[in-house]
C-alpha cells in the first residue's frame, strides 16, 4: 500500500497548502490511504468542524487531532458523528469520540488509525500511551485483520516518541511524531519492519515561530511578557509529511520518504 501521512495543519496558510495540493498529489502518487494531523487548522488552536470538513474534502481519509482537540468547541458534537476525525486514544475517557478505528482503504483493504499523546513536558498529564496503544493493536493485528496501521504520536519529547515507535515496532506499519511542528532527518524503518519519523513536521508558513507570526513569540521571549495573542503566519505554506510503502502481505513498511512541497523548505518527496 501507498500511505501519506501530514503534518499538523497550521492555521489558513496551512488548510490552502492542503486543500491546493493534496488531491493532485493523491492522484499523481496513486496514494492509497492519507492521514492530515490538523490540530492547530483553526487559527492555530484546534479544529472547527467547518475545517475538518474541508481537510476530508481535499483527499484525507481521516483526520486526528491532539492536546488541542477541543479548543474548538462544536467538535465536542462533531466528533461524535464525523467517525473520520480522531481524538487521542488516551484522552479523558468521558471525552467524546474514538482515538483508534479501522477504515477501509482503496480495493477494501482495511486500515487502522491510532492517536495517543505523550505525557513529558505536556502540559497535564494524560493516560498512559503505551499501554493505550498496546491494546489497539492487540485488538487489530497487522497483517491479519488489517493491511496497515498507522500510529500518531503526539508528542513534546522525542525521546517519547522514540519509545513509542520500538514498542509498536513489527505491529505498526507507520510510527510517526507530531505537535512540534519540526520536520527531523530520521525517516527509517525499525528492526520490525515499522516506519518511524521523530516528527513529520507542520503544513503551515515556516518563516515563523512554530508556524504563529513571529513578532508575539519574540516579544516574549526576549521581554518575559505578552502584549497580543499568537497569531498564525501567513506567508507561503510548505506542505511536510511522511511516505510510506508498505508490503501487501504483512503490512510492514518497505520505504519510507519524508515529504516536503513548496514553500521555504528544502523540497523532499518520492
Amino acid at each position: 500500500m501507498k500511505l501519506l501521512f501530514l503534518g499538523d495543519v497550521m492555521g489558513r496558510t496551512g488548510r490552502a497548502a492542503v486543500a491546493a495540493r493534496l488531491p493532485a498529489i493523491r492522484s499523481e502518487w496513486a496514494l492509497d490511504f492519507v492521514v492530515v494531523n490538523g490540530e492547530n487548522a483553526t487559527g492555530g488552536a484546534g479544529l472547527s468542524a467547518a475545517h475538518a470538513k474541508a481537510l476530508l474534502d481535499a483527499g484525507a481519509d481521516c483526520v486526528t487531532l491532539g492536546d488541542h482537540a477541543f479548543d474548538q468547541k462544536d467538535m465536542l458534537s462533531f466528533v461524535e458523528t464525523e467517525p473520520r476525525v480522531l481524538r487521542p486514544l488516551n484522552f479523558a475517557r468521558t471525552a467524546p469520540g474514538k482515538g483508534a478505528r479501522v477504515y477501509e482503504a482503496r480495493g477494501g483493504r482495511r486500515v487502522l488509525v491510532a492517536q495517543v499523546l505523550g505525557q513529558v513536558f505536556m502540559k497535564r498529564p494524560f493516560d498512559d500511551p503505551f499501554s493505550a496503544i498496546d491494546a489497539a493493536l492487540r485488538a487489530h493485528p497487522l497483517g491479519g485483520a488489517v493491511a496497515a496501521a498507522v500510529v500518531d504520536v503526539h508528542c513534546e519529547a522525542t525521546s517519547e516518541k522514540m519509545g513509542l515507535g520500538h514498542w509498536c515496532d513489527g505491529r505498526a506499519s507507520l510510527v510517526v511524531g507530531t505537535h512540534t511542528h519540526v520536520p527531523t532527518a530520521d525517516a527509517q524503518i525499525l528492526a520490525g519492519g515499522t516506519a518511524y519519523q521523530s516528527d513529520a513536521g507542520m503544513c503551515g508558513d515556516y518563516n515563523s515561530v512554530i508556524g504563529m507570526d513571529r513578532l508575539e513569540p519574540m516579544r516574549r521571549f526576549v521581554t518575559g511578557m505578552a502584549k497580543e495573542r499568537f497569531t498564525p503566519a501567513e506567508g507561503e505554506a510548505t506542505l511536510c509529511g511522511t511516505y510510506v510503502e508498505t508490503d501487501e502481505r504483512t503490512g510492514r513498511a518497505l520505504r519510507i520518504v519524508a515529504v516536503r512541497i513548496g514553500g521555504r523548505l528544502a523540497p523532499a518527496a518520492p
